[in-house]
Protein backbone atom coordinates (compact mmCIF):
# COMPACT_ATOMS: atom_id res chain seq x y z
CA UNK A 1 0.00 0.00 0.00
CA UNK A 2 2.78 2.70 0.81
CA UNK A 3 5.50 1.38 -1.62
CA UNK A 4 4.27 4.47 -4.43
CA UNK A 5 5.77 7.09 -1.33
CA UNK A 6 9.35 4.85 -1.75
CA UNK A 7 9.75 6.89 -4.91
CA UNK A 8 10.86 10.42 -4.95
CA UNK A 9 8.51 12.94 -4.83
CA UNK A 10 7.84 16.40 -4.20
CA UNK A 11 4.43 15.92 -1.96
CA UNK A 12 3.72 12.44 -0.09
CA UNK A 13 0.90 11.81 1.84
CA UNK A 14 -1.12 8.90 3.21
CA UNK A 15 -4.63 9.53 4.62
CA UNK A 16 -6.99 7.01 6.02
CA UNK A 17 -8.70 5.68 9.42
CA UNK A 18 -6.88 3.84 12.89
CA UNK A 19 -4.56 1.32 12.76
CA UNK A 20 -3.44 1.61 9.06
CA UNK A 21 0.03 2.22 9.86
CA UNK A 22 0.91 5.88 8.51
CA UNK A 23 2.81 7.05 11.19
CA UNK A 24 4.35 4.22 11.49
CA UNK A 25 5.32 3.88 7.82
CA UNK A 26 6.68 7.74 7.51
CA UNK A 27 8.87 7.14 10.70
CA UNK A 28 10.86 4.56 9.53
CA UNK A 29 10.76 6.05 6.31
CA UNK A 30 12.38 9.17 8.18
CA UNK A 31 15.18 6.99 9.86
CA UNK A 32 15.58 5.13 6.72
CA UNK A 33 16.37 8.23 4.78
CA UNK A 34 18.70 10.10 7.14
CA UNK A 35 20.74 6.62 7.63
CA UNK A 36 21.32 6.40 3.86
CA UNK A 37 21.33 10.19 3.32
CA UNK A 38 24.03 11.95 5.71
CA UNK A 39 23.53 15.24 6.60
CA UNK A 40 19.55 15.09 6.06
CA UNK A 41 18.21 18.13 7.65
CA UNK A 42 14.47 16.92 8.71
CA UNK A 43 11.84 18.79 11.11
CA UNK A 44 8.72 17.28 12.06
CA UNK A 45 5.66 19.03 12.55
CA UNK A 46 2.15 19.63 13.98
CA UNK A 47 0.13 22.26 13.88
CA UNK A 48 0.11 22.81 18.06
CA UNK A 49 3.18 21.21 19.79
CA UNK A 50 3.18 22.48 23.37
CA UNK A 51 5.39 19.95 24.74
CA UNK A 52 7.64 17.10 22.80
CA UNK A 53 5.12 14.67 23.83
CA UNK A 54 2.91 15.94 21.57
CA UNK A 55 5.52 15.35 18.77
CA UNK A 56 6.30 12.62 16.56
CA UNK A 57 9.94 12.01 18.47
CA UNK A 58 9.02 9.00 20.80
CA UNK A 59 7.88 7.25 17.67
CA UNK A 60 11.05 7.73 15.83
CA UNK A 61 12.89 6.85 19.02
CA UNK A 62 11.50 3.49 18.85
CA UNK A 63 11.81 3.03 15.24
CA UNK A 64 15.67 4.11 15.85
CA UNK A 65 15.87 0.71 18.41
CA UNK A 66 13.65 -1.18 16.19
CA UNK A 67 15.71 -0.82 13.20
CA UNK A 68 19.50 -1.23 15.21
CA UNK A 69 20.32 1.67 14.55
CA UNK A 70 21.04 3.53 17.84
CA UNK A 71 24.83 3.72 17.56
CA UNK A 72 24.27 5.82 14.91
CA UNK A 73 21.66 8.25 15.81
CA UNK A 74 22.33 10.83 19.28
CA UNK A 75 18.94 11.07 20.80
CA UNK A 76 18.56 14.41 22.76
CA UNK A 77 15.65 15.88 25.36
CA UNK A 78 14.73 17.94 21.85
CA UNK A 79 16.43 16.65 19.02
CA UNK A 80 17.94 13.74 17.42
CA UNK A 81 21.42 13.61 15.51
CA UNK A 82 21.64 11.61 12.36
CA UNK A 83 24.26 10.62 10.50
CA UNK A 84 26.93 12.88 8.63
CA UNK A 85 25.72 16.14 11.16
CA UNK A 86 22.39 15.85 10.41
CA UNK A 87 19.51 16.40 12.64
CA UNK A 88 15.65 15.72 13.06
CA UNK A 89 13.90 18.71 15.36
CA UNK A 90 10.35 18.98 16.00
CA UNK A 91 8.17 21.87 16.01
CA UNK A 92 4.73 23.17 15.85
CA UNK A 93 3.34 25.30 13.60
CA UNK A 94 1.23 27.50 15.61
CA UNK A 95 4.58 29.22 17.55
CA UNK A 96 5.75 30.66 13.74
CA UNK A 97 5.16 33.68 12.08
CA UNK A 98 6.10 34.48 8.23
CA UNK A 99 9.76 35.68 9.95
CA UNK A 100 10.56 32.81 12.30
CA UNK A 101 9.28 29.74 10.00
CA UNK A 102 12.49 30.92 7.55
CA UNK A 103 14.70 29.09 10.35
CA UNK A 104 13.59 25.75 8.36
CA UNK A 105 14.85 26.93 5.10
CA UNK A 106 17.53 24.40 3.87
CA UNK A 107 15.72 21.95 5.45
CA UNK A 108 15.28 18.79 2.97
CA UNK A 109 12.26 16.84 4.56
CA UNK A 110 9.07 18.26 6.27
CA UNK A 111 6.96 15.33 7.74
CA UNK A 112 3.90 16.77 9.03
CA UNK A 113 1.72 13.87 10.83
CA UNK A 114 -2.05 14.61 12.23
CA UNK A 115 -2.64 16.99 9.32
CA UNK A 116 -6.09 17.28 9.44
CA UNK A 117 -5.33 19.64 12.39
CA UNK A 118 -2.79 21.65 9.92
CA UNK A 119 -4.70 25.39 9.41
CA UNK A 120 -4.52 26.45 5.29
CA UNK A 121 -1.81 29.41 6.74
CA UNK A 122 0.23 27.36 8.17
CA UNK A 123 0.31 25.00 4.79
CA UNK A 124 0.56 28.22 3.22
CA UNK A 125 3.91 29.05 5.14
CA UNK A 126 5.63 25.48 5.04
CA UNK A 127 5.28 24.72 1.61
CA UNK A 128 7.77 27.63 0.21
CA UNK A 129 9.51 27.08 3.60
CA UNK A 130 10.99 23.62 2.50
CA UNK A 131 12.58 24.68 -0.70
CA UNK A 132 15.97 23.15 -1.27
CA UNK A 133 16.75 20.47 -4.05
CA UNK A 134 15.27 17.63 -3.67
CA UNK A 135 13.06 18.35 -0.66
CA UNK A 136 9.51 16.63 0.53
CA UNK A 137 6.98 17.70 2.26
CA UNK A 138 5.19 14.03 4.05
CA UNK A 139 1.52 14.27 5.21
CA UNK A 140 -0.31 12.02 7.46
CA UNK A 141 -3.54 11.87 8.93
CA UNK A 142 -7.03 10.79 9.10
CA UNK A 143 -9.35 12.80 7.23
CA UNK A 144 -11.84 14.71 8.92
CA UNK A 145 -14.02 17.46 6.92
CA UNK A 146 -13.21 17.80 2.79
CA UNK A 147 -12.88 21.78 3.59
CA UNK A 148 -9.50 21.37 5.84
CA UNK A 149 -6.31 22.43 4.39
CA UNK A 150 -4.54 18.91 3.98
CA UNK A 151 -7.66 17.53 2.13
CA UNK A 152 -8.14 20.47 0.31
CA UNK A 153 -4.71 20.60 -0.93
CA UNK A 154 -3.72 17.13 -1.75
CA UNK A 155 -7.04 15.54 -2.48
CA UNK A 156 -9.21 18.40 -4.05
CA UNK A 157 -6.35 20.38 -5.68
CA UNK A 158 -3.97 17.80 -6.31
CA UNK A 159 -1.17 19.18 -7.15
CA UNK A 160 0.67 17.33 -9.85
CA UNK A 161 3.58 15.27 -9.58
CA UNK A 162 2.10 14.61 -5.79
CA UNK A 163 1.91 10.76 -4.30
CA UNK A 164 -1.10 10.19 -2.31
CA UNK A 165 -2.36 6.87 -0.89
CA UNK A 166 -5.47 5.85 1.07
CA UNK A 167 -4.66 3.13 3.76
CA UNK A 168 -7.04 1.50 6.46
CA UNK A 169 -7.23 -1.25 8.87
CA UNK A 170 -7.27 -4.18 6.62
CA UNK A 171 -3.88 -3.19 4.39
CA UNK A 172 -2.00 -3.32 7.54
CA UNK A 173 -0.35 -7.14 7.81
CA UNK A 174 1.20 -6.22 11.34
CA UNK A 175 -2.54 -5.19 11.94
CA UNK A 176 -2.61 -5.99 15.98
CA UNK A 177 -5.54 -8.34 17.40
CA UNK A 178 -6.10 -5.66 20.26
CA UNK A 179 -6.59 -3.12 17.57
CA UNK A 180 -9.16 -5.85 16.02
CA UNK A 181 -11.21 -6.27 19.04
CA UNK A 182 -11.46 -2.40 19.47
CA UNK A 183 -12.60 -2.03 15.79
CA UNK A 184 -15.61 -4.30 16.23
CA UNK A 185 -16.19 -2.42 19.53
CA UNK A 186 -16.93 0.58 18.11
CA UNK A 187 -18.39 -1.36 14.99
CA UNK A 188 -21.07 -2.28 17.09
CA UNK A 189 -21.21 0.30 20.10
CA UNK A 190 -20.77 3.41 17.73
CA UNK A 191 -21.64 3.13 14.07
CA UNK A 192 -21.97 6.82 13.77
CA UNK A 193 -18.55 6.81 14.34
CA UNK A 194 -16.76 4.19 13.03
CA UNK A 195 -16.33 5.00 9.21
CA UNK A 196 -14.31 8.08 10.39
CA UNK A 197 -12.50 6.36 13.01
CA UNK A 198 -11.36 3.16 10.54
CA UNK A 199 -12.12 3.81 7.62
CA UNK A 200 -10.90 6.79 7.40
CA UNK A 201 -14.04 8.54 6.00
CA UNK A 202 -15.16 12.20 6.48
CA UNK A 203 -16.94 12.56 9.98
CA UNK A 204 -20.75 12.45 9.07
CA UNK A 205 -22.18 13.66 12.21
CA UNK A 206 -20.13 15.15 15.35
CA UNK A 207 -20.28 12.34 18.26
CA UNK A 208 -23.32 13.98 20.64
CA UNK A 209 -24.36 16.50 18.33
CA UNK A 210 -27.92 17.07 17.54
CA UNK A 211 -28.86 15.61 14.68
CA UNK A 212 -26.77 12.75 14.49
CA UNK A 213 -28.98 10.07 14.38
CA UNK A 214 -31.33 11.86 11.83
CA UNK A 215 -28.09 11.61 9.46
CA UNK A 216 -27.35 8.53 10.34
CA UNK A 217 -30.79 6.86 9.82
CA UNK A 218 -31.33 8.90 6.74
CA UNK A 219 -28.36 7.12 5.26
CA UNK A 220 -29.18 3.94 6.17
CA UNK A 221 -32.47 4.23 5.05
CA UNK A 222 -31.29 5.48 1.66
CA UNK A 223 -32.86 8.70 1.79
CA UNK A 224 -29.82 10.72 0.83
CA UNK A 225 -29.15 10.09 -2.79
CA UNK A 226 -30.52 11.89 -6.21
CA UNK A 227 -33.42 13.80 -5.19
CA UNK A 228 -35.26 15.92 -8.20
CA UNK A 229 -37.91 19.56 -7.56
CA UNK A 230 -41.51 18.74 -8.55
CA UNK A 231 -41.96 21.36 -11.36
CA UNK A 232 -45.45 21.89 -10.43
CA UNK A 233 -44.86 22.64 -6.72
CA UNK A 234 -43.43 25.50 -5.26
CA UNK A 235 -39.60 25.86 -3.76
CA UNK A 236 -39.25 27.52 -0.40
CA UNK A 237 -35.87 28.84 0.55
CA UNK A 238 -35.17 29.24 4.31
CA UNK A 239 -32.73 31.89 5.42
CA UNK A 240 -30.11 32.85 8.10
CA UNK A 241 -28.95 36.10 7.68
CA UNK A 242 -25.65 36.51 8.34
CA UNK A 243 -22.92 39.72 8.17
CA UNK A 244 -21.04 41.83 5.68
CA UNK A 245 -17.72 41.82 7.51
CA UNK A 246 -14.77 38.90 7.04
CA UNK A 247 -15.74 37.50 10.73
CA UNK A 248 -19.53 37.86 10.50
CA UNK A 249 -21.48 35.04 10.25
CA UNK A 250 -22.28 32.78 7.79
CA UNK A 251 -25.06 33.85 5.60
CA UNK A 252 -27.37 30.29 4.82
CA UNK A 253 -30.11 29.23 2.69
CA UNK A 254 -31.83 25.62 2.14
CA UNK A 255 -33.95 25.13 -0.46
CA UNK A 256 -36.61 22.55 0.37
CA UNK A 257 -39.70 21.63 -1.39
CA UNK A 258 -42.65 19.95 0.35
CA UNK A 259 -44.06 17.18 -1.54
CA UNK A 260 -46.75 15.12 -0.10
CA UNK A 261 -45.33 13.76 3.37
CA UNK A 262 -41.66 13.99 2.02
CA UNK A 263 -39.88 17.01 2.72
CA UNK A 264 -37.34 17.47 -0.39
CA UNK A 265 -34.17 19.17 0.44
CA UNK A 266 -32.61 20.08 -2.44
CA UNK A 267 -29.77 22.47 -2.57
CA UNK A 268 -27.69 24.41 0.70
CA UNK A 269 -25.80 27.81 0.43
CA UNK A 270 -22.84 29.37 2.30
CA UNK A 271 -21.33 32.26 2.39
CA UNK A 272 -18.98 34.99 4.97
CA UNK A 273 -18.66 38.31 4.40
CA UNK A 274 -20.70 39.12 1.18
CA UNK A 275 -23.46 41.86 0.91
CA UNK A 276 -26.83 40.82 -0.06
CA UNK A 277 -26.56 41.25 -3.94
CA UNK A 278 -24.03 37.80 -3.86
CA UNK A 279 -26.71 36.17 -1.73
CA UNK A 280 -29.61 37.00 -4.53
CA UNK A 281 -27.67 36.12 -7.28
CA UNK A 282 -26.78 32.90 -6.39
CA UNK A 283 -30.84 32.33 -5.69
CA UNK A 284 -31.16 33.39 -9.00
CA UNK A 285 -28.00 31.54 -10.87
CA UNK A 286 -29.68 27.98 -9.65
CA UNK A 287 -33.35 28.83 -10.81
CA UNK A 288 -34.89 29.93 -7.60
CA UNK A 289 -36.04 33.65 -8.57
CA UNK A 290 -39.61 32.20 -8.25
CA UNK A 291 -39.15 30.87 -4.69
CA UNK A 292 -40.43 31.64 -1.70
CA UNK A 293 -38.49 33.45 0.54
CA UNK A 294 -38.60 32.85 4.77
CA UNK A 295 -36.83 34.97 6.83
CA UNK A 296 -35.54 34.96 10.61
CA UNK A 297 -37.26 36.83 12.82
CA UNK A 298 -33.99 39.33 12.46
CA UNK A 299 -35.51 39.65 8.74
CA UNK A 300 -36.90 42.92 10.24
CA UNK A 301 -33.44 44.18 10.77
CA UNK A 302 -32.08 47.07 8.97
CA UNK A 303 -29.11 46.02 5.85
CA UNK A 304 -25.71 47.87 7.83
CA UNK A 305 -25.00 49.05 4.72
CA UNK A 306 -28.12 50.07 2.94
CA UNK A 307 -30.76 50.66 5.80
CA UNK A 308 -33.08 48.90 4.30
CA UNK A 309 -34.97 45.94 5.95
CA UNK A 310 -34.02 42.56 4.83
CA UNK A 311 -37.56 41.68 3.54
CA UNK A 312 -38.08 44.81 2.01
CA UNK A 313 -34.71 44.80 -0.01
CA UNK A 314 -35.57 40.78 -0.98
CA UNK A 315 -39.23 42.35 -2.05
CA UNK A 316 -37.81 44.78 -4.41
CA UNK A 317 -35.42 42.32 -5.85
CA UNK A 318 -38.74 40.39 -7.46
CA UNK A 319 -38.83 37.73 -4.61
CA UNK A 320 -41.93 36.57 -2.94
CA UNK A 321 -41.07 36.95 0.82
CA UNK A 322 -42.92 35.56 3.56
CA UNK A 323 -43.44 37.89 6.90
CA UNK A 324 -40.17 37.19 9.13
CA UNK A 325 -40.82 34.53 11.40
CA UNK A 326 -41.09 36.30 15.10
CA UNK A 327 -38.57 36.22 17.73
CA UNK A 328 -39.80 33.01 20.11
CA UNK A 329 -37.64 34.17 22.98
CA UNK A 330 -35.66 32.05 25.14
CA UNK A 331 -35.54 28.71 24.70
CA UNK A 332 -35.88 29.02 20.85
CA UNK A 333 -32.94 27.45 19.11
CA UNK A 334 -33.83 23.94 21.23
CA UNK A 335 -37.29 24.38 19.83
CA UNK A 336 -36.27 24.36 16.15
CA UNK A 337 -33.51 21.27 17.41
CA UNK A 338 -36.62 19.49 18.31
CA UNK A 339 -39.24 20.27 15.70
CA UNK A 340 -36.22 19.27 12.99
CA UNK A 341 -35.89 16.02 14.87
CA UNK A 342 -39.21 15.43 14.69
CA UNK A 343 -39.53 15.78 10.87
CA UNK A 344 -36.21 13.78 10.43
CA UNK A 345 -37.57 10.67 8.94
CA UNK A 346 -39.68 12.56 6.15
CA UNK A 347 -36.74 14.16 5.07
CA UNK A 348 -34.96 13.45 1.73
CA UNK A 349 -31.43 15.00 0.77
CA UNK A 350 -30.04 15.49 -2.34
CA UNK A 351 -26.37 14.21 -2.33
CA UNK A 352 -24.46 16.20 -4.23
CA UNK A 353 -25.73 19.75 -3.27
CA UNK A 354 -26.46 19.25 0.23
CA UNK A 355 -23.32 18.11 1.46
CA UNK A 356 -21.87 21.25 3.17
CA UNK A 357 -24.85 21.81 5.12
CA UNK A 358 -25.44 18.25 5.63
CA UNK A 359 -21.79 18.12 7.27
CA UNK A 360 -22.33 21.49 8.76
CA UNK A 361 -25.88 19.72 10.75
CA UNK A 362 -23.85 16.88 11.55
CA UNK A 363 -21.70 18.67 13.66
CA UNK A 364 -23.85 21.26 15.70
CA UNK A 365 -23.69 20.40 19.10
CA UNK A 366 -24.07 21.08 22.64
CA UNK A 367 -22.03 23.24 24.69
CA UNK A 368 -21.00 21.33 27.94
CA UNK A 369 -19.46 22.07 30.89
CA UNK A 370 -17.26 19.43 31.61
CA UNK A 371 -16.57 19.76 35.34
CA UNK A 372 -20.14 19.08 35.92
CA UNK A 373 -21.36 17.72 32.66
CA UNK A 374 -24.00 19.75 32.23
CA UNK A 375 -25.22 20.74 29.45
CA UNK A 376 -25.17 24.85 28.24
CA UNK A 377 -27.38 24.48 25.06
CA UNK A 378 -26.27 24.09 21.57
CA UNK A 379 -22.32 25.57 20.82
CA UNK A 380 -22.12 28.63 18.66
CA UNK A 381 -20.26 27.81 15.94
CA UNK A 382 -19.48 27.91 12.45
CA UNK A 383 -22.32 24.99 12.02
CA UNK A 384 -25.09 27.08 13.83
CA UNK A 385 -26.15 29.08 10.97
CA UNK A 386 -26.56 26.13 8.67
CA UNK A 387 -28.66 24.34 11.72
CA UNK A 388 -31.08 27.48 12.47
CA UNK A 389 -31.95 27.78 8.39
CA UNK A 390 -33.51 24.17 8.52
CA UNK A 391 -35.05 24.36 11.71
CA UNK A 392 -36.61 27.51 10.71
CA UNK A 393 -38.11 25.16 7.86
CA UNK A 394 -39.40 23.05 10.54
CA UNK A 395 -40.92 25.10 12.91
CA UNK A 396 -42.69 26.50 9.32
CA UNK A 397 -43.96 23.08 7.75
CA UNK A 398 -47.52 22.45 7.56
CA UNK A 399 -48.79 18.88 8.01
CA UNK A 400 -50.14 17.65 4.42
CA UNK A 401 -53.67 16.54 3.76
CA UNK A 402 -56.02 18.19 5.94
CA UNK A 403 -54.93 21.65 5.57
CA UNK A 404 -56.43 23.02 2.52
CA UNK A 405 -53.42 25.78 1.74
CA UNK A 406 -50.79 22.94 1.96
CA UNK A 407 -48.10 23.55 -0.61
CA UNK A 408 -49.17 27.32 -0.61
CA UNK A 409 -47.19 30.35 0.93
CA UNK A 410 -47.93 30.32 4.80
CA UNK A 411 -49.45 32.87 6.52
CA UNK A 412 -47.51 33.86 9.78
CA UNK A 413 -50.26 35.70 11.35
CA UNK A 414 -52.63 33.34 10.97
CA UNK A 415 -51.03 31.11 12.84
CA UNK A 416 -49.67 33.25 15.46
CA UNK A 417 -46.04 33.27 15.04
CA UNK A 418 -46.37 37.33 14.36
Amino acid sequence: MFEPLLEPGRYKAAHGGRGSGKSHFFGELLVETCEAERGTLAVCIREAQRTLAQSSKRLIESKIAALGLGHRFKVYSDKIETPGDGIIIFRGMQDHTADSIKSLEGFRIAWVDEAQNLSARSLSLLRPTIRSAGSELWASWNPRRKSDAVDDFFRSKKPAGAIVVNANWRDNPWFPSVLEDERRLDLSLYPDRYDHIWEGDYVRAFEGAYFAQMLSEARAQRRIGKVAADPLLPLRAFIDIGGSGATADAFTIWIVQWVGSEIRVLDYYESVGQVLAFHVNWLRSRGYANAILYLPHDGVNQNNITGKRYEDHLREAGFNVEPPVNNQGKGAAMMRIEALRRLGPQLWWNETTTEPGRDAIGFYHERKDETRNVGLGPEHDWSSQAADALGLMAICYQEPGRAGNFNRAIRYREQGWV
